[in-house]
């Protein structure tokens, strides 16, 4: 029998234990709680991933806990980017005086791309795309009187969107696979051109009866606006492959290489249509300068690409910053020059060609589509052009000018072709190995318009000379707005709710999985799918069941089951 000393000191236990369990369940449920909080998921989604180990001072964590505060190292980059620009206002001040002062046009294009910037992280944070938060900014801000941009600096203001174009196209032609595209070219052209070509038509009609554009113009407007979007659906597709919907098939990453054909696509009709436009010589000198425009343009581009293959030397320490530093000066010099000679649209091909033929040759001197610095270097450039682009289009909407009757018309004129484009890609795709659900989501994932028509769409604007022609290039600007305010918040929201509930969820591998940031159309694989059974084998995986198929056909089960 125990003595009452341990029977004390063994109650005492219990209680204590007691104590602990209920201590224990009371934080955890209130950590638990805290986590579960909108609040907590939140600052949790704000704050940016860091990447290696980091110094912080001993005190940061206890007044700044995570995640309800930003790491040092965070708050660190905000602090020397603040002070860099302060010291960069303090120049450019002290060098044009009053005009970069509080008032002056050049503080307010400042003070406008800060607040398009935040409008967009505003944006981002609710997973929707930045550059609509951008473009509302600049629509807010022009229209409460904050910015009015004289002639002087006009021209300042159409270079910023010059250098934007440099950026979104570079980007578009660094994003290419060579490879890819050589070995399985006739299905991505097939999906991309003729869905293209088809919305560009129906645009094209429905805005010359509706908006009572001219046949050029009209046609111009079309070939603007069928352009797809990869900066609206390249986030929503890229969280959808890290959870594998659609990646035994390569869907997303098909999505994204026709998308680039696209805009390829939109360019060189661009070209054409300003050249037929705005010439000022004769037809038949229009039609012959056309096809010439396009052939210097891709000229061009061959040729400075061929030159980026050996200048720098591939092993030089600084190929990196040279290339980078090549690329831009030759499309600047592309989209700048080619103007000054009045071949507008050979500019934009050319930089796009030139692009496409540098990354060609450096797959083959071993560097990887994924993992490739100077693709990365211009979406770091695009960060910064972004804003400007998309807050300066906003400004181009005055709201107290438009008519009620004339936006319903351009609503009409955007859903008819987008709702045709559904159509016809779905047909496209038939006889593919797609079920109806992927060709589904596909349709709809190219619903989205943003940086081609933000680009292309003002740069009509200010080819126009005559006061008839910018009344028409002012109605294809609308058209541009009025579809990015549509379709890029809508595209986003369906690719992102429709893709686990269209796409089949696979098991990563090594052959069908990209785990980098920059996806590649190396992804796209044609399967051959057994209906009967559910299941979908690539094409290595066929060839490597024949002569074992009941053997790999119980392997494949298994990994079902």
């Amino acid at each position: 029998m125990n003595s009452p000393k341990h029977s004390t000191e063994y109650i005492s236990a219990i209680n204590v234990k007691q104590t602990s369990d209920e201590v224990y369940k009371f934080n955890f449920s209130t950590n638990d709680g805290k986590k579960n909080s909108w609040w907590y998921i939140f600052c949790l989604k704000c704050r940016q991933k860091e990447v290696g180990p980091g110094w912080e001072p001993g005190c940061w964590p206890k007044t700044c806990p995570h995640p309800y505060c930003p790491s040092f190292r965070h708050v660190a980059r905000i602090l020397a980017l603040l002070v860099t620009v302060t010291l960069c206002w303090g120049v450019v001040m002290a060098v044009m005086g009053s005009t970069a002062k509080p008032g002056g046009q050049l503080f307010s294009i400042a003070v406008l791309v800060v607040f398009a910037y935040l409008g967009g992280w505003v944006f981002r944070m609710l997973t929707l795309p930045a550059l609509v938060g951008m473009l509302l900014v600049g629509i807010i801000y022009k229209n409460v009187g904050l910015i009015e941009i004289d002639n002087q600096y006009k021209d300042f203001v159409s270079i910023l969107r010059k250098i934007a174009l440099v950026v979104i196209f570079t980007r578009a032609g660094l994003d290419l696979d060579p490879v890819a595209l050589k070995k399985l070219y006739c299905r991505v052209l097939f999906l991309a051109l003729i869905p293209w070509c088809t919305e560009a038509a129906v645009i094209a009609v429905t805005v010359h009866y509706l908006l009572s554009l001219p046949w050029k113009f009209a046609i111009l407007c079309g070939s603007i606006i069928a352009a797809v979007a990869p900066a609206v659906v390249v986030p929503c597709l890229f969280r959808l492959r890290t959870k594998g919907y659609g990646v035994a098939k390569g869907i997303p990453t098909l999505i994204i290489a026709v998308a680039g054909i696209d805009d390829a696509a939109s360019v060189i009709a661009f070209g054409v249509g300003t050249s037929m436009i705005f010439g000022k010589n004769s037809v038949s000198y229009n039609l012959m300068l056309s096809p010439v425009s396009i052939a210097v343009g891709i000229l061009y581009g061959v040729v400075w690409g061929y030159i980026v293959k050996y200048v720098p030397e591939r092993t030089d320490p600084y190929v990196v910053p040279l290339r980078i530093l090549m690329l831009t000066g030759g499309g600047l010099l592309a989209v700048l020059g080619f103007e000054g000679a009045h071949l507008e649209g050979a500019g934009p091909l050319a930089v796009i060609i030139s692009s496409f033929t540098s990354i060609y040759f450096w797959t083959k001197q071993g560097w990887n589509i994924e993992d490739n610095p100077v693709a990365t270097a211009f979406e770091i450039f695009w960060m910064i052009f972004e804003p400007i682009l998309f807050g300066l289009t906003g400004t181009q909407i005055i709201l107290n000018q438009l008519d009620l009757a004339f936006v319903t018309a351009i609503v009409m004129c955007v859903a008819i072709a987008f709702v045709s484009r559904i159509l016809i890609t779905i047909i496209t795709a038939s006889g593919s190995s797609l079920n109806f659900k992927e060709k589904l989501f596909i349709s709809l994932s190219w619903m989205a318009k943003a940086s081609v028509q933000a680009a292309l769409g003002p740069a009509v604007l200010e080819i126009a000379k005559e006061d008839q022609d910018r009344e028409y290039s002012q109605t294809i600007v609308m058209v541009c707005i009025i579809s990015i305010l549509l379709t890029a918040p809508a595209g986003a929201i369906i690719v992102s709710l429709s893709g686990p509930k269209l796409l089949t969820k696979a098991k990563p591998s090594n052959e069908q999985w990209r785990r980098g940031p920059r996806p590649s159309i190396r992804d796209i694989t044609l399967n051959s799918e057994d209906e009967d059974n559910g299941t979908s084998v690539s094409n290595d995986r066929a060839q490597e069941c024949d002569g074992v198929k009941t053997d790999c056909t119980a392997e494949i089960q298994s990994e079902k089951i």
